[in-house]
């Protein structure tokens, strides 16, 4: 009688090349385990790649690790028990016949984002509140920025101590971000989908980089909840100087924040940070809201000699008579890649990465941290963790 686990064909179809080192790790690991792998560069259209899988491929396939890459029916993949994703969201991937027609699971490398991405919106942020621009300029031009104009822009620094953070979406990366900024002094608060109202239930049970996050859901100072624009527009009126975008893309949280939304945050001249999709947002909304603030507060944009619009003694405090959004700090927009000609580009006091945000040396090692921690469970029977529910899209 043979022991031990079921020998297990593992196909990893990714856009990079093979990660040598971590297949050393699995195959001493787990040695009932075969590993293939395909790569698959991608086009400049997000999660498209320049060729096609050849279905034949998957046919002994009994675990995939992919990005977006998935057999074209259930018929090709008759092996198939797990799906790994090394993307947080399966949104890309949500009408293809394997996520509507099979109960496969899936699983996603959620948890492995909060650090890179926790320190892109602290870099964002603070680079807009400091007019880092100014200062890159005055390096530039060698000058060591004694002008009055620019000192006093500088002066009407606000730090972020007593400033309140709300997380439109408290997963993994929000509740980095959250540490984080309560570490440096801010208030910070929580919405979910569904009420948090007992200790258990404001646990994060997913993929945790250790020292990092909330895992006991510690850190707001308070928690709101719900699905409707009435408790959507409840927490967005409760004083925040800065919004933090880290909803899964559904079909409700889709334009989920427009015109109403942008008005009520105006109230306080917010920031808003997305790093989760850009249908999100209505852009044209967003525009509007930055534009106003501009029209009342001149640009603190750079002119071409390095010098600032902005009256250097200006008030730009949080001001309930002037309307619009302060700033913005995107890292993902509707469409990607944005074309040149869109307005976007040259909306005031707006920072835009192409989707950039979760990228760093430790990306793909930490998305097979999470493969391998569910290979684990698998093994004892156990719930695997961030499992994606079909139901909800997430």
């Amino acid at each position: 009688m043979g022991g031990g686990p079921k020998p297990e064909h593992l196909l990893v179809i990714l856009p990079f090349n093979a990660p040598s080192k971590i297949f050393e790790r699995i195959r001493r690991k787990y040695p009932y385990v075969k590993i293939t792998f395909h790569p698959l560069l991608f086009t400049e259209t997000p999660w498209k790649g320049r060729e096609s899988i050849p279905p034949d491929i998957f046919q002994d396939a009994t675990l995939l690790i992919t990005l977006s890459a998935l057999p074209p029916t259930p018929q090709d993949c008759p092996k198939l028990q797990l799906i790994h994703f090394i993307s947080a969201g399966t949104n890309h991937v949500a009408n293809s016949p394997i996520y509507t027609d099979t109960t496969i699971p899936l699983t996603t490398s959620s948890g492995i984002h909060g650090p890179q991405i926790a320190e892109w919106v602290l870099l964002t942020t603070l680079a807009s509140s400091h007019y880092y621009a100014l200062l890159e300029s005055w390096q530039r031009k060698h000058s060591w920025g004694k002008d009055q104009r620019g000192f006093g822009l500088l002066r009407n620094v606000n730090d972020r101590v007593g400033q309140r953070l709300g997380v439109l979406g408290y997963g993994s990366i929000g509740r980095q971000v959250g540490r984080v900024a309560k570490a440096m002094g801010m208030d910070v608060i929580a919405y979910t989908a569904n009420p948090r109202d007992t200790p258990e239930s404001k646990n994060d049970h997913g993929f945790i980089v250790p020292g990092t996050g909330d895992p006991d859901g510690e850190v707001p100072s308070a928690w709101y909840s719900g699905t409707d624009k009435a408790d959507l527009h409840h927490f967005l009126g409760q004083d925040i100087d800065h919004l933090l975008v880290s909803v899964p893309l559904t079909k409700q949280t889709t334009h989920l924040l427009g015109e109403e939304e942008m008005e009520i945050l105006s109230k306080r001249n917010a920031f808003i940070t997305n790093i989760s999709r850009g249908q999100i947002i209505d852009q044209p909304a967003l525009i509007a809201a930055l534009r106003a603030f501009d029209d009342h507060v001149p640009s603190k944009d750079l002119h071409a000699d390095g010098d600032f619009a902005i009256d250097p003694e200006a008030d730009i405090k949080a001001d309930s008579s002037i309307p619009g959004l302060r700033g913005a700090a995107l890292d993902v927009t509707n469409p990607e890649p944005l074309p040149p000609d869109d307005p976007l580009w040259d909306a005031p006091n707006c920072i835009i990465t192409p989707h950039i945000s979760g990228q760093g040396s430790a990306y793909v090692d930490r998305c097979f941290q999470v493969f391998e921690v569910n290979l684990d469970r698998r093994e004892r029977g156990e719930k695997l963790i961030n499992m994606v529910d079909r139901s909800k899209g997430y």
